[in-house]
């Protein structure tokens, strides 16, 4: 028989064989639950677009003012008006500044009360010759007299027109004391305030004018580039005369479309010798006066007709010290690197002329979870949430 006391330690046995296969299950357990689970990342996918792709030569231009005046005081006189806002876009013959203009105006109207003396004199002495060769027909007179008429007569047609040239030059004087608007414009600031003396010995400059509607593009491209234009000039038909058939498409530093198409306006007649480039001109619409002067600008021009390429999204891109390459989603959801030959590029697409097939699906979001052969989860661009 078993005493109560051995019963006792029985009992304390089993209740510590529990407790310890409590401890060993829950040290299984917390190590099962912190045992790392593996997911492969999710990528974007995408199958190459089929797209019309053109070739283009692209440089850094400069925009330029189609027209641009200083608009000087070109008499002596008090500036006594300011006529714009600076800044302000004004029109054709709109009056800007005025400069004294009543000394000139008393100057104009001398001139004008002179040509109107000087043709009565005219009047008188073509009159009194007429009188004297009808004296002279009835010998009531001498022929020294007739010849002194006529004398007379062609002097003061001589002083007639003097009178008028200095009517007309008094005239163009007085014109200068309001300096009009040579065309349609902007204006800059004044350079002048009223009250100060102006024109003294020399023009002075007041502000200046300047048309930014059409505008142009001035930019340089270099030989290889210049030749490539020219082939497909040539392979186009397009002469020297033909300039304004070829298309120039400007983009601001801000942007990343060439939304600004213009056409070609001018090409220089030679490489500089220093810089081994050629000066292009361009002129481009400028209704909105997006464009401004001395801006820089990317420019663009097509050196090829468009034609059907393979395209992926420029980010897709990667590059390394070998070249241009792409991450490809296989079959089994693994991670190739594809070695491609990159063409131009088109609003954000970059053209692919060799190493891609069109069933390819190309990584083009997630790229930070590619890396050659690992496990991922493709998603198509449609279904990603981006």
């Amino acid at each position: 028989m078993i005493s109560e006391k051995h019963t006792k330690l029985l009992q304390l046995s089993l209740v510590g064989l529990s407790i310890l296969c409590l401890l060993i299950w829950g040290v299984k357990r917390y190590h099962d639950h912190q045992k790392p689970v593996y997911t492969a990342p999710t990528v974007v996918i995408q199958k190459p677009k089929l797209a019309n792709v053109t070739e283009y030569v692209t440089q850094t231009g400069t925009l330029v003012a189609f027209n641009s005046v200083d608009l000087v005081a070109r008499i002596e006189g008090f500036l006594e008006a300011i006529q714009f806002t600076d800044g302000a876009f004004v029109k054709k013959d709109q009056e800007l500044f005025i400069v004294e203009p009543e000394p000139y105006q008393d100057q104009l109207k001398e001139a004008q009360a002179s040509v109107a003396s000087e043709e009565a004199s005219f009047a008188y002495s073509k009159i009194e010759r007429e009188r004297q060769q009808k004296m002279y027909n009835q010998n009531a007179t001498s022929l020294n007299s007739v010849q002194e008429w006529e004398t007379k007569v062609l002097q003061s047609q001589a002083e007639v027109d003097k009178a008028i040239a200095n009517a007309r030059s008094a005239a163009i004087t007085y014109s200068y004391t309001h300096v009009l608007a040579p065309f349609d414009g902007r204006m800059g600031r004044h350079l002048v305030d009223v009250g100060n003396l102006v024109g003294n010995g020399a023009a002075t400059k007041l502000a200046t004018i300047e048309q930014i509607d059409p505008i142009y593009v001035y930019f340089n491209l270099n030989e290889l580039d210049l030749l490539r234009v020219r082939r497909m000039a040539n392979d186009n038909g397009i002469t020297p005369d033909d300039l304004s058939s070829i298309p120039v498409y400007v983009s601001l530093q801000s942007k990343t479309d060439f939304s600004h198409e213009g056409k070609l306006d001018f090409v220089n007649t030679g490489l500089n010798a220093s810089t081994g480039t050629m000066e292009f001109r361009a002129l481009l619409p400028n209704q909105d006066f997006a464009l401004l002067p001395g801006l820089f600008v990317q420019v663009r021009v097509p050196i090829q007709q468009p034609k059907q390429q393979l395209t992926v999204p420029e980010v897709a891109v990667q590059y390394d010290q070998i070249g241009a390459y792409l991450y490809v989603v296989d079959d089994t959801n693994s991670v190739t690197l594809k070695r491609v030959v990159i063409g131009p590029t088109d609003a954000g697409y970059r053209a692919i002329t060799q190493g891609l097939l069109a069933t390819d699906n190309v990584v083009v979001a997630g790229l930070q979870n590619a890396a050659l052969g690992i496990k991922v989860t493709p998603v198509t661009a449609d279904k990603a949430e981006l």
